[in-house]
């Protein structure tokens, strides 16, 4: 018992670390809270074991924040300039349309026929 123990903790506490420290890597900076991003590796490496269950309680935002919300991409129908587009797209192929039919009928009154 006491060689697993010799064993397994140590191997929890290095992945603990290693996962701690190539989540902060890949995480985009707006997500971190607490400290700057580079001042977290000191704290992780340095708290073996407290660093790195700071970074993932503390340190690292949650997905569902609000202030995550607000950097998500929005689905287009709830994006208003999105659907603004929309709008403005269907003048402009309206507009367009009745330019090509003004030619249409300026050709058809050309004097050389």
């Amino acid at each position: 018992m006491r060689a697993v123990l010799l064993i397994a903790v140590p191997a929890v506490v290095i992945a603990l670390l290693v996962a701690a420290l190539v989540d902060l890597a890949m995480i985009e900076r707006h997500r971190v809270r607490g400290l700057p991003k580079w001042a977290w590796v000191p704290v992780i490496v340095i708290l073996v074991v407290i660093g790195p269950v700071l970074w993932f309680l503390v340190g690292r935002a949650r997905t569902g924040s609000a202030g995550d919300d607000a950097r998500r991409p929005l689905a287009p129908d709830d994006d208003p300039a999105f659907l603004g587009s929309i709008g403005r797209d269907r003048e402009q192929e309206e507009r367009i349309r009745r330019l090509e039919q003004e030619l249409a009928e300026l050709d058809d009154d050309d004097p050389k026929n």
